[in-house]
């Protein structure tokens, strides 16, 4: 599992983040806002809120939302996140 060891809130519902194999990069969520449980995020104070949680190493909003490192390690390097998935399981 990909380990998320700094991320910072940028415009437009994007993050920055930077994963502890020093792979850094962009990823574009403006297509979840308003959707299910990211509804929070229609507010822009509440997408900026996140956290990285000290155990999982997962982003993190309140008690509502995390999301996957691996998924969003994929999304940087444009890969298909089942490929990353897959990896590991391969390693297992």
């Amino acid at each position: 599992m990909h380990k998320i060891i700094e991320a910072k809130p940028l415009e437009n519902y994007k993050i920055w983040i930077k994963f502890s194999d020093g792979v850094e990069g962009i990823v574009d969520l403006s297509d979840l806002v308003g959707k299910g449980v990211f509804s929070l995020w229609k507010d822009p104070k509440e997408f900026n809120s996140f956290s990285i949680d000290s155990q999982s190493h997962t982003l993190v909003w309140k008690d509502e939302i995390d999301l996957c490192p691996d998924t969003l390690y994929a999304k940087i390097l444009n890969l298909d996140p089942m490929s990353i998935l897959n990896k590991q399981v391969e390693h297992i």
